[in-house]
């Protein structure tokens, strides 16, 4: 009887490890923000950082750069943006540690990134911006924890 419990509690707490991904069905902190706001430029403190290993996540998958990142579940920020016709947008980090950068796009597209910004740091440029909600992550490569800064700048 106890094997077949502790079967059970093991086969649970895998499952819910499986589900402990970066999901865009939840929200993040954030707001409305236009084109014309992000071209000078946005920034906002966050702790980056998480437990969910990106690529143990189905449901992540970047059609840019791969490596590992872990992220939290939620989102650290949300927005909705307008006014992005014919701009394009920056997102990058910089950060005490190896930080890492997940977006999941308006038109449900996912990128990746870990070192584009320099010093350790990512920086994601999305080309034709969709107007609608942008769910973005600040993870760190190895699974540390750090402060760091992300901005949003739009040209």
């Amino acid at each position: 009887m106890g094997s077949v419990i502790r079967t059970a509690v093991c086969l649970g707490l895998v499952a819910g490890a499986a589900q402990a991904c970066p999901d865009f069905n939840q929200s993040g902190p954030g707001g409305g923000l236009t084109g014309a706001q992000l071209t000078s430029g946005v920034s906002y403190e966050v702790m980056a950082g998480g437990d969910n290993l990106v690529w143990n996540c189905s449901n992540v998958q970047p059609g840019t750069d791969q490596g590992a990142g872990y992220f939290t579940s939620r989102p650290d920020f949300t927005f909705q943006l307008s006014g992005m016709a014919g701009r394009q947008l920056s997102v990058s980090v910089t950060s005490a540690c190896d930080s890492a950068l997940l977006i999941n796009t308006a038109s449900a597209s996912w990128f990746y990134d870990d070192d584009d910004n320099g010093n350790l740091d990512p920086r994601i440029v999305l080309t034709q911006p969709a107007d609608g909600y942008l769910d973005i992550w600040v993870g760190t490569y190895d699974g540390a924890v750090c402060d760091a800064v992300m901005t949003l700048r739009a040209s």
